[in-house]
């Protein structure tokens, strides 16, 4: 689709779309200098290290590397294509994408999902229909009312009704002549093996429709209005609804829980409903699966680092084991759990609408955080006894020793030793018998790796360090371009990916000739995409990207003054290598100053290339005048 759409188009749609409107709708972020910071969406932190720059239109994370422009952010973030990442952006600024002549091929090939985003709705209509304008809804519409569902949370969350007939929307896509492979992967017909013969996937169920966050439809979930199983039933993953990034209701609930720092988390349709009847608009569903790191990590974008989750849980063993399987995510991703747990016999549909929403705020004021929840259920699983307190002991060893504060860790120790009645001393060795060894093996890892040993070597010395803030320096201050050409800089540098990232640049801004950019930073940022977009290689990019969006203002004087430092700092290293040479003469270490030698032979060549260019360069500067 990218060949399909013009490259004007694209950075119109660039220029017209707010990077930091469209991040801040799943990360919070916070202004520091130029540059907005905030939790990374992508990898687990507790220090923000996610960084976006308004005015170049790009973000990177220093933690994880990830980085890019608009676009490269909502493919990430939302799994979206390029084009799909285009046209949404297109579609929120306006922007008409103009359509080109194709062949029809490939005219289906491209617009797939959205005519699966334009199936979705129909289905919808159709659903919605059935539930409120046919007599066929007629026992929906009751059970409805008696849960308590309202007309304003029904039209607000579009819920519907599929009739119990085996081919009620069967029909309806063969009245319309809807292509038979496009109605196979919405996931709402099942086709028999080997066979013709097709059936409706949902049949006498309540519908709920399931959105994305541009309030297109993506799935569909129903559930039965009787005891038959399953209960609850989702449509299949498709090439619009991935599972575990979709979360039911968060299209909903994304304002109010950036607004409240807060979100609730439910376990059906019905729950996070009933929540919204009663105001607390908050809350949000997984969709048949157990939580996942993704959805963890777009929670912590919308809530932000002081914010916090909930976990609304029925009292039963099955809802305390739902939360036990989440709590690990949620301390891998740094986030603040707290646990819900239901008075017996309720959920959260019930328990509303007999004590109301008062009543179930105040008792998620008492939700336990995660470690404390740990120990309350393993005492009540194992009871006080002897035996019982070893196998709590056991239970929570891992879960101790995994604390990384300290302080945090002696606290919950000490609170553990007096609920059970347990020399704190006892535990505390025991736990450090499990950090020890978990240390251990993290040693191992550093010092051998995952596929054998490790290079100490680093590549971030001083002279590398000085390299890349050239590197930035071209980026960010292109004014600097003939001092860097006239003095040769980049062919003296030692890392070949920054010395072609340099040479890159200058042969893009060579190239532009005496076309200049206007001074706004807005059109600078033009510049800046047409030379990420020269670059394939991912963790060449990626650098790029982080040099970019450094907070430093350039002038010509203190380019001059970094040139001139990179300059001595080469002639230092020549001089530290003759040292070396004399050295390994005099201790007669033949090895060492054979190599030695080598390296000399090696920059004295480099210096020749050197020469050579600047001569040629010079002759052509004087042919051209």
């Amino acid at each position: 689709m990218a060949n399909f759409i013009p490259e004007e188009t694209i950075r119109t749609i660039e220029n017209a779309a707010d990077i930091i409107e469209i991040v801040s709708e799943s990360v919070v972020l916070k202004k520091a200098g130029k540059n907005y910071v905030g939790l990374c969406p992508f990898h687990s932190e507790k220090t923000p290290s996610f960084t976006v720059n308004p005015d170049k239109q790009i973000f990177h994370c220093f933690g994880c590397g990830v980085g890019g422009n608009i676009f490269n952010f909502l493919m990430k973030q939302d799994g979206m294509s390029f084009p799909d990442a285009v046209r949404m952006l297109a579609r929120r600024c306006g922007i008409e994408i103009p359509t080109p002549q194709m062949a029809p091929a490939q005219k289906r090939r491209i617009s797939e999902k959205e005519n699966l985003y334009a199936l979705n709705r129909r289905i919808m209509e159709f659903y919605q229909h059935m539930l409120m304008k046919s007599t066929k809804g007629d026992k929906a519409r009751k059970y409805l009312n008696r849960r308590g569902m309202t007309d304003r949370i029904i039209e607000s969350f579009k819920l519907g009704y599929a009739p119990g007939s085996w081919d009620s929307l069967v029909k309806v896509f063969s009245k319309n002549k809807m292509p038979q492979t496009l109605i196979q992967k919405s996931g709402m017909i099942v086709t028999k093996e080997n066979s013709n013969r097709t059936w409706d996937r949902f049949r006498d169920r309540i519908i709920f429709p399931i959105f994305n966050s541009s309030m297109q439809i993506i799935g569909f979930g129903g559930r039965v209005m009787d005891d038959s199983l399953p209960k609850y039933l989702n449509s299949p993953e498709t090439p619009v609804y991935n599972k575990s990034r979709s979360l039911y209701g968060l299209h909903a609930a994304r304002r109010p829980a950036r607004v409240d720092k807060k979100i609730y988390i439910a376990e059906g349709y019905f729950d996070v409903l009933a929540l919204h009847q009663h105001r607390i608009a908050n809350a949000v569903a997984t969709l048949g699966t157990s939580m996942t790191a993704e959805h963890v990590r777009i929670l912590k974008g919308i809530i932000g680092k002081q914010g916090q989750v909930i976990l609304v849980y029925d009292s039963d063993a099955a809802g305390i084991k739902a939360a036990r399987r989440s709590i690990e995510l949620f301390k891998k991703e740094y986030v603040d759990a707290r646990i819900m747990v239901l008075p017996t016999g309720h959920d959260p549909d019930s328990y509303l609408l007999e004590f109301g929403s008062e009543r179930f705020v105040e008792l998620a004021g008492h939700a336990l955080g995660i470690i404390p929840f740990l120990i309350d259920s393993a005492v009540k699983k194992h009871g006080l006894s002897i035996e019982g307190k070893i196998r709590i002991i056991a239970d929570l060893l891992d879960t101790l020793a995994a604390i990384g504060d300290d302080v945090e860790r002696s606290l919950y120790i000490k609170d553990l030793a007096e609920r059970i009645g347990v020399d704190e001393v006892a535990i505390i060795e025991k736990v450090r018998k499990i950090s020890k060894s978990e240390k251990n093996k993290l040693q191992v890892l550093e010092v051998h790796g995952k596929n054998g040993p490790v290079d100490k070597k680093s590549s971030g010395g001083k002279g590398i360090r000085l390299e890349k803030q050239i590197i930035a320096m071209l980026l960010q201050f292109p004014e600097i371009v003939p001092e860097i050409i006239k003095r040769n800089v980049i062919d003296h540098f030692e890392d070949k990916n920054l010395r072609s990232i340099g040479k890159m640049i200058i042969l893009k801004n060579t190239a532009a000739g005496e076309k200049k950019i206007s001074g706004s930073e807005r059109n600078n940022s033009g510049r800046i995409a047409d030379i990420l977009s020269s670059i394939s290689e991912p963790e060449i990019r990626s650098t790029v990207i982080s040099l970019i969006i450094e907070d430093v203002d350039w002038d010509q004087s203190g380019c001059n003054k970094l040139l001139t430092q990179f300059e001595n700092s080469c002639k230092r290293g020549d001089n530290d290598l003759l040292k070396e040479i004399r050295a390994a003469e005099n201790n007669n270490d033949h090895a060492l100053l054979l190599q030695l030698l080598k390296q000399k032979q090696i920059q004295a060549r480099k210096k020749y290339l050197v020469k050579n260019t600047k001569v040629n360069h010079d002759k052509l500067v004087k042919s051209r005048i």
